[in-house]
């Protein structure tokens, strides 16, 4: 499972680093040349990844009630 994770992460990132690279508008240019494009992508894996986290430990959560349900 956190080989499927890992990959998830790495192929949402490199999504947004090649987007944001591609000449766009200017608000995607002047992110890309003042350097402040790796920030946002930066943000945006972090929080792409703490919703990740978020749901795997629901996950065990409910499957833990589930268990104790049956019983």
């Amino acid at each position: 499972m956190s080989k499927k994770i890992i990959f998830l992460i790495l192929a949402f990132v490199t999504f947004f680093y090649n987007a944001s690279i591609a000449k766009g508008n200017t608000i995607e240019q002047t992110f890309h040349e003042s350097g402040k494009i790796n920030v946002v992508v930066a943000v945006v894996a972090v929080i792409f990844i703490g919703i990740i986290f978020y749901m795997i430990r629901l996950e065990k959560k409910i499957s833990k009630i589930e268990k104790e349900t049956k019983d």
